[in-house]
């Protein structure tokens, strides 16, 4: 008897710790690795080793594999912690574990529902059900909880996988949401391959590759002939100084003297990006250097768009403005005025980073929970385009580039470009600023629209509407990335229809496995 729990308990380990593993080589399909087949092999071994668990087992048993993808996929959250937030580097790991455990919930309840929906003893589903319905729909929607609940972190979704694998143009139709659904398909394939069910692999693998060479010829984007020749300044400001008082004039100056030497009378620049806080102050107390910023792009026939904390009364916003001519290359000079007029408002605001929650009861216990601004106001939801010499500019401050819907909220059909602006200082040299830029080429694809990413100290580049970058520069210098940026006319698939009817589709699939666990 004893025996046989020893040897029980010991295969429950070694499945655990091997479920961890599986979960861990997740990271390996993400920034900078981008090995896009090693997710949906992940899935495919974690479904095979599982289909023998009972439903409480299966919970255990991925909530192991949920542990390993985010404890190793995101382990640059700590670098925040350790370097810019005054706590030790074991509180700062504690930490960040703590966090990939509550991520770790949504994978465990998509195996715990998938055993317990088909494993019912008078109506089992089939294993084609079962693992070509009901599983990748359970992923998509455990994926799509997680991007929402508590504010949501939809970071590493599967989808993203695939940002520069052979089925990246699908998410012009699909979105990053969509791809999951399709890794998770894919999985379920060739787990019912393991069973030696061969037909949904010769069915499902040639519909993808054929897909995957339709969807650009049918991708109703094309080049609109126009281009606009921008200049974005990447200043490399330490972030131990980013906010030190001293360093506020020192810190504008540079980005002025790196936006002069790009104005030339024969080929001047439209649009000049400054990052998130460029200017790392509220607006009242650098009225003359806006006003002075406002007159030199004015006279050199341009836009300066810049990352500042903007305030209403006693409210502060993580803000861009733009200086310089708004509606047209060549217009009178005017003066710069803090009226909120072609400005836009940080909605999606970082949890811990940019506010507090409970915020009375956290600040006292440890320097963490004073990072500098992290007590910024939301803005609305759905705010009007940037206006930059006449190009109609959608904008996503950070992390706010991570969540699809409110960039396709954002997107009208006057829109021209993309824009995200960052300050990924915070996380080093991490693999965090490299998926950060990895998402951001999704949204590129899935609005059909270039983009234009400015950062402090990288990545600094410009995507084209397929997810290619076409002009980058290096992490961690001092430097101006100017690029000529082909513009687009016509609208994607995923920009008019959004993620609602896969997830109607996914909550269909769950209705079924539901119906037949209920049947009597």
């Amino acid at each position: 008897m004893f025996k046989n729990q020893f040897i029980y308990s010991s295969l429950s380990i070694v499945s655990l710790v091997t479920a961890f593993i599986a979960g861990a080589s997740t990271a390996l399909s993400f920034a900078p690795y981008e090995i896009w087949a090693a997710f949906p092999l992940a899935l495919t071994f974690a479904l095979w080793q599982s289909q023998s668990l009972n439903a409480k087992q299966s919970l255990y048993y991925w909530l192991s594999f949920g542990f390993g993808c985010f404890v190793v996929g995101i382990s640059w959250v700590h670098v925040s912690i350790d370097t810019f937030g005054g706590m030790p580097i074991v509180v700062s790991m504690t930490l960040m574990a703590i966090l990939a455990l509550y991520l770790a919930i949504y994978p465990a309840v998509c195996g715990y529902l998938l055993n317990k929906l088909s494993k019912t003893r008078k109506h089992a589903l089939s294993p084609y059900l079962t693992y070509l319905g009901l599983f990748p729909a359970l992923w998509v929607l455990t994926e799509w909880l997680r991007g929402w609940v508590l504010t949501g972190f939809p970071w590493i979704w599967a989808g993203y996988s695939q940002t520069l694998g052979p089925l990246s143009e699908l998410a012009s139709f699909i979105g990053a949401l969509g791809l999951s659904f399709i890794v998770a398909l894919v999985a379920g394939a060739l787990m019912l391959l393991t069973q030696k069910r061969i037909l949904p692999v010769l069915i499902i693998i040639p519909i993808l590759v054929l897909s995957a060479w339709a969807a650009p010829q049918l991708n109703p984007i094309a080049p609109s002939g126009k281009s606009v020749k921008v200049a974005l300044v990447q200043g490399n400001i330490p972030q131990s100084m980013k906010w030190e008082p001293d360093a506020l004039w020192p810190t504008m100056l540079k980005y002025m003297d790196l936006t002069r030497a790009q104005f030339d009378e024969t080929s001047s620049v439209d649009i000049v990006i400054w990052p998130e806080a460029a200017i790392p102050a509220p607006e009242a107390m650098v009225e003359d250097f806006l006003a002075n910023a406002n007159q030199v792009a004015n006279i050199n026939n341009t836009a300066i768009i810049t990352g500042i904390i903007s305030h209403q009364q006693q409210d502060f916003y993580n803000s861009l403005i733009v200086l310089g001519n708004h509606n047209q290359k060549q217009q009178p000079s005017a003066d710069y005025q803090s009226n909120g007029t072609n400005e836009f408002k940080k909605h999606h605001l970082l949890p811990i980073g940019e506010f507090v929650p409970f915020g009375d009861l956290l600040r006292p216990i440890a320097p963490f929970f004073n990072l500098p601004m992290s007590s910024f106001q939301r803005g609305d939801y759905t705010q009007k385009n940037l206006t930059a010499v006449g190009y109609q500019i959608a904008p996503a401050i950070c992390y706010e580039i991570v969540f699809p819907e409110q960039v396709r909220a954002s997107v009208t059909n006057q829109t021209d470009m993309l824009l995200t602006v960052s300050n990924d200082a915070w996380f080093g040299a991490s693999n965090g600023p490299l998926q950060h830029m990895e998402i951001a080429q999704m949204r590129a694809i899935e609005m059909g629209k270039p983009l234009l990413r400015g950062t402090n100290n990288g990545v600094t580049a410009v995507v084209d509407p397929h997810g290619r970058i076409t002009d980058a520069i290096p992490q961690f210098e001092t430097g101006v990335l100017v690029a000529n940026v082909a513009l687009y006319k016509g609208e994607t698939w995923f920009r008019k229809i959004g993620q609602l009817p896969l997830l109607i589709l996914c909550g269909l699939l769950l209705f079924m496995g539901v119906a037949n666990y209920l049947r009597k």
